[in-house]
Protein backbone atom coordinates (compact mmCIF):
# COMPACT_ATOMS: atom_id res chain seq x y z
CA UNK A 1 0.00 0.00 0.00
CA UNK A 2 1.41 3.51 -1.21
CA UNK A 3 2.17 5.93 1.78
CA UNK A 4 0.56 9.86 1.28
CA UNK A 5 3.26 12.31 0.29
CA UNK A 6 1.01 15.18 1.99
CA UNK A 7 -1.94 15.57 4.82
CA UNK A 8 -4.80 13.61 5.07
CA UNK A 9 -7.54 15.73 3.13
CA UNK A 10 -10.10 17.02 5.15
CA UNK A 11 -14.05 16.62 4.08
CA UNK A 12 -15.24 19.82 2.24
CA UNK A 13 -19.15 20.79 2.75
CA UNK A 14 -19.49 19.23 -0.63
CA UNK A 15 -18.02 16.24 0.54
CA UNK A 16 -20.60 15.88 4.00
CA UNK A 17 -23.21 16.74 2.04
CA UNK A 18 -23.09 14.36 0.00
CA UNK A 19 -22.03 11.43 2.26
CA UNK A 20 -25.53 12.53 3.57
CA UNK A 21 -27.75 11.35 0.10
CA UNK A 22 -27.57 9.34 -2.45
CA UNK A 23 -27.11 10.76 -5.76
CA UNK A 24 -29.94 11.89 -8.37
CA UNK A 25 -29.21 10.80 -11.83
CA UNK A 26 -31.55 11.84 -14.75
CA UNK A 27 -32.14 9.93 -17.74
CA UNK A 28 -33.23 10.91 -21.24
CA UNK A 29 -34.78 8.52 -23.30
CA UNK A 30 -36.02 9.03 -26.62
CA UNK A 31 -38.91 6.45 -25.57
CA UNK A 32 -39.38 4.65 -22.65
CA UNK A 33 -41.73 1.88 -23.69
CA UNK A 34 -40.02 -2.19 -23.00
CA UNK A 35 -37.24 -2.49 -25.36
CA UNK A 36 -33.87 -3.31 -25.32
CA UNK A 37 -32.49 -0.22 -24.12
CA UNK A 38 -35.54 1.00 -21.88
CA UNK A 39 -35.16 -2.81 -20.00
CA UNK A 40 -31.23 -2.67 -19.69
CA UNK A 41 -31.75 0.72 -18.10
CA UNK A 42 -34.48 -0.61 -15.50
CA UNK A 43 -31.96 -3.43 -14.88
CA UNK A 44 -29.47 -1.16 -13.94
CA UNK A 45 -32.22 1.29 -12.00
CA UNK A 46 -33.26 -2.05 -9.99
CA UNK A 47 -29.25 -3.05 -9.47
CA UNK A 48 -28.60 0.05 -7.66
CA UNK A 49 -31.25 -0.15 -5.54
CA UNK A 50 -31.16 2.60 -2.81
CA UNK A 51 -27.94 3.97 -4.04
CA UNK A 52 -29.59 6.50 -6.26
CA UNK A 53 -32.77 8.31 -7.00
CA UNK A 54 -33.82 8.53 -10.55
CA UNK A 55 -35.97 11.01 -12.95
CA UNK A 56 -36.71 9.49 -16.07
CA UNK A 57 -37.71 11.70 -19.62
CA UNK A 58 -38.78 10.16 -22.41
CA UNK A 59 -39.24 12.10 -26.10
CA UNK A 60 -42.55 10.35 -26.22
CA UNK A 61 -44.46 11.17 -23.49
CA UNK A 62 -47.22 8.78 -23.13
CA UNK A 63 -44.55 5.83 -23.56
CA UNK A 64 -43.38 4.93 -20.43
CA UNK A 65 -44.39 1.08 -20.30
CA UNK A 66 -40.68 0.43 -19.23
CA UNK A 67 -41.14 1.97 -15.66
CA UNK A 68 -43.76 -1.13 -14.30
CA UNK A 69 -40.76 -3.28 -14.25
CA UNK A 70 -38.34 -0.71 -11.77
CA UNK A 71 -38.69 -2.62 -8.46
CA UNK A 72 -41.04 -1.44 -5.55
CA UNK A 73 -39.39 1.27 -3.20
CA UNK A 74 -36.93 2.44 -5.35
CA UNK A 75 -37.10 5.97 -5.64
CA UNK A 76 -37.88 7.31 -9.51
CA UNK A 77 -40.09 9.99 -10.87
CA UNK A 78 -41.43 10.20 -13.90
CA UNK A 79 -42.08 12.47 -16.77
CA UNK A 80 -41.39 15.53 -14.94
CA UNK A 81 -42.40 19.31 -16.43
CA UNK A 82 -39.23 19.16 -18.48
CA UNK A 83 -39.01 21.11 -22.04
CA UNK A 84 -39.69 19.14 -25.14
CA UNK A 85 -37.14 16.87 -26.55
CA UNK A 86 -38.66 17.14 -30.46
CA UNK A 87 -37.83 20.13 -32.23
CA UNK A 88 -35.76 22.70 -34.21
CA UNK A 89 -32.46 22.95 -32.29
CA UNK A 90 -32.66 26.49 -31.67
CA UNK A 91 -30.16 28.14 -29.05
CA UNK A 92 -33.18 29.68 -26.44
CA UNK A 93 -34.39 25.91 -26.93
CA UNK A 94 -31.47 23.97 -26.11
CA UNK A 95 -30.75 26.80 -23.45
CA UNK A 96 -34.12 25.38 -21.70
CA UNK A 97 -32.89 21.72 -22.15
CA UNK A 98 -29.67 23.11 -20.44
CA UNK A 99 -30.97 24.05 -17.62
CA UNK A 100 -33.50 21.64 -17.44
CA UNK A 101 -30.07 19.47 -16.05
CA UNK A 102 -28.91 21.57 -13.42
CA UNK A 103 -29.10 19.83 -10.11
CA UNK A 104 -28.48 16.47 -10.95
CA UNK A 105 -25.23 14.44 -10.15
CA UNK A 106 -25.14 12.59 -13.78
CA UNK A 107 -27.18 12.85 -16.90
CA UNK A 108 -27.54 9.88 -18.88
CA UNK A 109 -28.76 10.10 -22.73
CA UNK A 110 -30.01 7.44 -24.82
CA UNK A 111 -30.05 7.46 -28.71
CA UNK A 112 -31.31 9.90 -31.33
CA UNK A 113 -33.95 11.15 -30.00
CA UNK A 114 -32.37 12.51 -26.97
CA UNK A 115 -29.58 14.04 -29.25
CA UNK A 116 -30.64 17.51 -28.29
CA UNK A 117 -30.26 17.46 -24.93
CA UNK A 118 -26.84 15.83 -25.73
CA UNK A 119 -26.05 19.45 -27.90
CA UNK A 120 -27.62 21.60 -24.90
CA UNK A 121 -25.16 20.39 -22.52
CA UNK A 122 -21.87 20.43 -24.89
CA UNK A 123 -22.89 24.01 -25.49
CA UNK A 124 -24.20 24.89 -22.02
CA UNK A 125 -22.41 22.77 -19.60
CA UNK A 126 -19.92 25.38 -18.49
CA UNK A 127 -22.54 28.46 -18.01
CA UNK A 128 -24.85 26.24 -16.00
CA UNK A 129 -22.86 24.17 -14.68
CA UNK A 130 -24.19 20.84 -15.34
CA UNK A 131 -22.91 17.90 -14.00
CA UNK A 132 -21.52 15.02 -16.43
CA UNK A 133 -23.37 13.24 -19.27
CA UNK A 134 -22.91 9.80 -20.51
CA UNK A 135 -24.65 8.86 -23.66
CA UNK A 136 -25.84 5.46 -25.31
CA UNK A 137 -26.08 4.87 -28.39
CA UNK A 138 -28.32 1.11 -29.41
CA UNK A 139 -29.00 1.19 -32.90
CA UNK A 140 -30.81 3.09 -35.42
CA UNK A 141 -34.23 4.19 -36.21
CA UNK A 142 -35.98 3.10 -39.57
CA UNK A 143 -34.79 6.18 -41.54
CA UNK A 144 -31.14 5.54 -41.26
CA UNK A 145 -31.19 1.39 -41.90
CA UNK A 146 -29.42 1.57 -45.61
CA UNK A 147 -27.83 5.18 -44.94
CA UNK A 148 -26.63 7.18 -42.18
CA UNK A 149 -27.78 10.52 -42.62
CA UNK A 150 -25.40 13.12 -43.01
CA UNK A 151 -26.82 16.00 -41.13
CA UNK A 152 -27.35 13.34 -38.31
CA UNK A 153 -23.76 12.47 -38.40
CA UNK A 154 -22.42 16.03 -38.40
CA UNK A 155 -24.64 16.45 -35.17
CA UNK A 156 -23.54 13.38 -32.97
CA UNK A 157 -19.59 14.50 -33.67
CA UNK A 158 -20.78 17.84 -32.32
CA UNK A 159 -23.22 17.13 -29.84
CA UNK A 160 -20.96 14.44 -28.01
CA UNK A 161 -17.91 16.84 -28.38
CA UNK A 162 -18.35 17.42 -24.30
CA UNK A 163 -19.62 13.61 -23.25
CA UNK A 164 -17.62 12.18 -20.58
CA UNK A 165 -18.78 8.67 -22.35
CA UNK A 166 -20.42 6.92 -25.23
CA UNK A 167 -21.48 3.47 -24.81
CA UNK A 168 -22.09 0.91 -27.28
CA UNK A 169 -23.58 -2.63 -26.81
CA UNK A 170 -21.95 -4.27 -29.89
CA UNK A 171 -18.78 -3.58 -32.47
CA UNK A 172 -20.45 -2.27 -35.20
CA UNK A 173 -21.74 0.08 -33.22
CA UNK A 174 -18.07 1.16 -31.84
CA UNK A 175 -16.81 1.15 -34.92
CA UNK A 176 -19.36 3.66 -36.63
CA UNK A 177 -18.51 5.59 -33.25
CA UNK A 178 -14.57 5.60 -33.67
CA UNK A 179 -15.02 6.08 -37.63
CA UNK A 180 -17.83 7.84 -38.84
CA UNK A 181 -18.63 10.24 -35.38
CA UNK A 182 -15.14 10.35 -35.22
CA UNK A 183 -15.03 10.11 -31.32
CA UNK A 184 -11.77 9.37 -29.49
CA UNK A 185 -10.83 6.06 -28.11
CA UNK A 186 -11.15 6.61 -24.76
CA UNK A 187 -14.72 8.32 -25.04
CA UNK A 188 -15.79 5.08 -26.49
CA UNK A 189 -17.11 2.00 -24.23
CA UNK A 190 -18.50 -1.09 -25.58
CA UNK A 191 -20.53 -2.73 -22.65
CA UNK A 192 -22.30 -5.69 -23.77
CA UNK A 193 -25.56 -6.26 -23.24
CA UNK A 194 -26.41 -8.69 -20.16
CA UNK A 195 -29.81 -10.57 -18.49
CA UNK A 196 -29.98 -12.72 -15.08
CA UNK A 197 -29.26 -15.97 -16.98
CA UNK A 198 -30.39 -18.16 -14.38
CA UNK A 199 -34.33 -16.59 -13.89
CA UNK A 200 -34.32 -17.94 -17.61
CA UNK A 201 -33.64 -21.48 -16.62
CA UNK A 202 -36.59 -22.72 -15.47
CA UNK A 203 -39.62 -24.29 -17.06
CA UNK A 204 -42.24 -22.25 -17.66
CA UNK A 205 -45.91 -22.67 -17.13
CA UNK A 206 -48.01 -23.56 -20.62
CA UNK A 207 -50.41 -20.08 -19.57
CA UNK A 208 -47.08 -17.42 -18.84
CA UNK A 209 -48.18 -15.86 -21.90
CA UNK A 210 -51.37 -13.86 -21.78
CA UNK A 211 -54.38 -15.22 -23.48
CA UNK A 212 -53.00 -18.14 -24.51
CA UNK A 213 -52.47 -21.88 -23.29
CA UNK A 214 -49.78 -24.23 -24.78
CA UNK A 215 -51.54 -27.43 -25.30
CA UNK A 216 -49.39 -30.70 -25.09
CA UNK A 217 -47.91 -31.64 -28.31
CA UNK A 218 -47.86 -28.06 -29.78
CA UNK A 219 -45.13 -26.01 -31.24
CA UNK A 220 -44.59 -22.89 -31.19
CA UNK A 221 -41.89 -19.96 -32.89
CA UNK A 222 -41.96 -16.99 -30.48
CA UNK A 223 -40.39 -13.45 -30.75
CA UNK A 224 -40.49 -10.80 -28.47
CA UNK A 225 -40.11 -7.33 -30.12
CA UNK A 226 -41.52 -3.58 -30.28
CA UNK A 227 -44.19 -3.71 -33.28
CA UNK A 228 -42.40 -1.19 -35.25
CA UNK A 229 -41.43 -1.19 -38.94
CA UNK A 230 -37.71 -1.80 -38.02
CA UNK A 231 -38.54 -5.25 -36.89
CA UNK A 232 -40.09 -6.34 -39.97
CA UNK A 233 -42.56 -8.70 -38.80
CA UNK A 234 -44.38 -9.08 -41.24
CA UNK A 235 -41.52 -10.73 -43.04
CA UNK A 236 -41.65 -13.04 -40.25
CA UNK A 237 -45.30 -13.94 -41.02
CA UNK A 238 -44.34 -14.73 -44.25
CA UNK A 239 -41.33 -16.98 -43.81
CA UNK A 240 -43.43 -18.92 -40.57
CA UNK A 241 -45.72 -19.73 -43.72
CA UNK A 242 -43.39 -22.23 -45.29
CA UNK A 243 -43.78 -24.23 -41.47
CA UNK A 244 -45.47 -27.66 -41.03
CA UNK A 245 -49.21 -27.41 -40.08
CA UNK A 246 -48.74 -28.12 -35.95
CA UNK A 247 -46.70 -25.36 -35.57
CA UNK A 248 -47.59 -21.30 -34.11
CA UNK A 249 -46.06 -18.22 -34.73
CA UNK A 250 -45.89 -16.32 -31.32
CA UNK A 251 -45.66 -12.76 -31.53
CA UNK A 252 -44.83 -11.05 -28.36
CA UNK A 253 -45.25 -6.76 -28.37
CA UNK A 254 -47.12 -3.90 -29.12
CA UNK A 255 -46.56 -0.72 -31.09
CA UNK A 256 -47.37 1.18 -34.46
CA UNK A 257 -46.89 -1.75 -36.73
CA UNK A 258 -49.61 -4.02 -35.26
CA UNK A 259 -52.26 -3.30 -38.46
CA UNK A 260 -49.57 -4.31 -40.69
CA UNK A 261 -48.64 -7.31 -39.38
CA UNK A 262 -52.56 -8.55 -39.08
CA UNK A 263 -53.18 -7.62 -42.36
CA UNK A 264 -50.18 -10.09 -43.19
CA UNK A 265 -52.04 -12.46 -41.57
CA UNK A 266 -54.97 -12.11 -43.06
CA UNK A 267 -53.82 -12.08 -46.53
CA UNK A 268 -52.04 -15.39 -45.91
CA UNK A 269 -54.77 -16.63 -43.68
CA UNK A 270 -52.93 -17.93 -40.89
CA UNK A 271 -55.16 -16.43 -38.26
CA UNK A 272 -55.93 -19.61 -37.14
CA UNK A 273 -51.64 -20.39 -36.09
CA UNK A 274 -50.15 -17.00 -35.59
CA UNK A 275 -51.38 -14.86 -32.55
CA UNK A 276 -50.55 -11.64 -30.88
CA UNK A 277 -51.05 -11.51 -27.52
CA UNK A 278 -48.94 -8.44 -26.44
CA UNK A 279 -46.49 -7.04 -23.99
CA UNK A 280 -45.34 -10.58 -21.59
CA UNK A 281 -44.41 -8.46 -18.89
CA UNK A 282 -41.95 -10.87 -17.39
CA UNK A 283 -40.07 -12.39 -20.72
CA UNK A 284 -38.28 -14.94 -18.02
CA UNK A 285 -41.32 -16.89 -17.39
CA UNK A 286 -42.15 -16.55 -21.13
CA UNK A 287 -39.52 -17.14 -23.58
CA UNK A 288 -38.98 -21.12 -22.94
CA UNK A 289 -42.36 -22.00 -24.27
CA UNK A 290 -40.91 -21.24 -27.74
CA UNK A 291 -39.32 -24.04 -29.30
CA UNK A 292 -37.70 -21.91 -31.88
CA UNK A 293 -36.83 -17.87 -31.20
CA UNK A 294 -37.20 -16.25 -34.54
CA UNK A 295 -36.10 -12.10 -35.51
CA UNK A 296 -36.71 -10.65 -38.89
CA UNK A 297 -35.20 -7.32 -38.00
CA UNK A 298 -33.99 -4.98 -40.82
CA UNK A 299 -31.71 -3.17 -38.14
CA UNK A 300 -30.17 -4.88 -34.63
CA UNK A 301 -26.87 -4.10 -32.79
CA UNK A 302 -27.17 -6.41 -29.36
CA UNK A 303 -30.59 -7.39 -29.12
CA UNK A 304 -31.23 -8.90 -25.65
CA UNK A 305 -34.04 -11.44 -27.16
CA UNK A 306 -31.16 -13.14 -28.82
CA UNK A 307 -29.05 -13.67 -25.46
CA UNK A 308 -32.80 -14.41 -23.98
CA UNK A 309 -33.64 -17.10 -26.40
CA UNK A 310 -30.13 -18.41 -25.24
CA UNK A 311 -30.11 -18.33 -21.78
CA UNK A 312 -33.49 -20.32 -21.87
CA UNK A 313 -32.07 -22.91 -23.81
CA UNK A 314 -33.15 -21.92 -27.72
CA UNK A 315 -32.25 -22.26 -31.07
CA UNK A 316 -32.27 -18.66 -32.72
CA UNK A 317 -33.11 -18.09 -35.98
CA UNK A 318 -32.32 -14.40 -36.99
CA UNK A 319 -30.41 -12.04 -39.81
CA UNK A 320 -27.15 -11.96 -39.80
CA UNK A 321 -27.43 -8.17 -38.72
CA UNK A 322 -25.66 -6.09 -36.11
CA UNK A 323 -23.57 -8.50 -33.36
CA UNK A 324 -25.86 -11.25 -34.07
CA UNK A 325 -23.02 -13.76 -35.15
CA UNK A 326 -21.09 -12.69 -32.66
CA UNK A 327 -23.14 -13.78 -29.82
CA UNK A 328 -25.06 -17.17 -30.82
CA UNK A 329 -23.04 -20.23 -29.96
CA UNK A 330 -20.84 -21.65 -33.12
CA UNK A 331 -23.47 -24.49 -33.66
CA UNK A 332 -26.04 -21.76 -34.06
CA UNK A 333 -24.31 -19.74 -37.18
CA UNK A 334 -25.69 -21.93 -40.36
CA UNK A 335 -29.43 -20.75 -39.48
CA UNK A 336 -28.50 -17.22 -39.75
CA UNK A 337 -29.84 -15.75 -42.99
CA UNK A 338 -28.26 -12.89 -45.22
CA UNK A 339 -29.93 -9.44 -44.04
CA UNK A 340 -33.03 -9.21 -45.99
CA UNK A 341 -33.32 -12.66 -47.20
CA UNK A 342 -36.52 -13.82 -46.26
CA UNK A 343 -36.42 -17.05 -48.34
CA UNK A 344 -33.48 -18.07 -45.89
CA UNK A 345 -35.39 -17.35 -42.98
CA UNK A 346 -37.91 -19.78 -43.71
CA UNK A 347 -35.58 -22.96 -44.73
CA UNK A 348 -33.96 -21.88 -41.45
CA UNK A 349 -37.21 -22.37 -39.89
CA UNK A 350 -37.97 -25.05 -41.87
CA UNK A 351 -34.99 -27.33 -40.80
CA UNK A 352 -35.15 -26.63 -37.44
CA UNK A 353 -38.25 -27.74 -36.93
CA UNK A 354 -38.21 -31.03 -38.69
CA UNK A 355 -35.12 -32.00 -36.18
CA UNK A 356 -35.87 -31.83 -32.47
CA UNK A 357 -32.32 -33.42 -31.69
CA UNK A 358 -30.81 -30.30 -33.25
CA UNK A 359 -33.17 -27.58 -31.54
CA UNK A 360 -31.97 -29.28 -28.30
CA UNK A 361 -28.39 -29.69 -29.57
CA UNK A 362 -28.26 -25.95 -30.53
CA UNK A 363 -30.45 -24.60 -27.39
CA UNK A 364 -28.05 -26.22 -24.85
CA UNK A 365 -24.41 -24.28 -26.84
CA UNK A 366 -26.30 -21.42 -26.43
CA UNK A 367 -27.14 -21.55 -23.15
CA UNK A 368 -24.06 -22.38 -22.25
CA UNK A 369 -22.57 -19.65 -24.07
CA UNK A 370 -25.23 -16.77 -22.50
CA UNK A 371 -24.06 -18.28 -18.77
CA UNK A 372 -20.42 -17.59 -19.75
CA UNK A 373 -20.40 -14.05 -21.38
CA UNK A 374 -23.43 -12.56 -20.98
CA UNK A 375 -24.46 -12.53 -17.46
CA UNK A 376 -26.13 -9.57 -15.60
CA UNK A 377 -23.71 -9.66 -12.99
CA UNK A 378 -20.31 -8.50 -15.24
CA UNK A 379 -22.39 -6.16 -17.41
CA UNK A 380 -23.49 -4.05 -14.34
CA UNK A 381 -20.39 -3.66 -12.66
CA UNK A 382 -18.67 -2.08 -15.53
CA UNK A 383 -21.89 0.58 -15.66
CA UNK A 384 -21.38 0.64 -12.06
CA UNK A 385 -17.93 1.82 -12.54
CA UNK A 386 -18.66 3.90 -15.35
CA UNK A 387 -21.14 5.99 -13.65
CA UNK A 388 -19.66 6.25 -9.87
CA UNK A 389 -16.33 7.68 -11.93
CA UNK A 390 -18.64 10.38 -13.88
CA UNK A 391 -19.62 11.84 -10.01
CA UNK A 392 -17.45 13.03 -7.57
CA UNK A 393 -18.26 11.42 -4.26
CA UNK A 394 -20.50 8.92 -4.91
CA UNK A 395 -20.40 5.40 -5.64
CA UNK A 396 -23.20 3.21 -6.85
Amino acid sequence: MSKSKGPPRRAGKQDVRQASRVPHILHIHSTFSPGGKELRCVQLINAFGAKARHTIVSAEPDQLGAAKRIRPGIAVTLQPDFPALKGLPTPGRLQKLAKAMRGYDLVLTYNWGAMDAVMAHTLFSEAFDLPKLIHHEDGFDESELVKRKQRRTWFRRIALGKSSGLVVPSSVLEEIALVEWQQPLGRVKRIPNGIDTGAFAAKPKTDAIPRLLKRPGEKWVGTMAGLRPVKNLPRLVRAFAAMPDDWHLIVCGEGPDRARIEAEIDRLELNDRVHLPGIVDDPAKAVGLFDIFALSSDSEQFPLSVVEAMAAGRPVVAPEIGDIARIVAEENLPYLAAAAEEGAIAEALVALAGDAKLRDRIGKANRAKARAQFDADRMIATYRRLYSSAMHGFDL
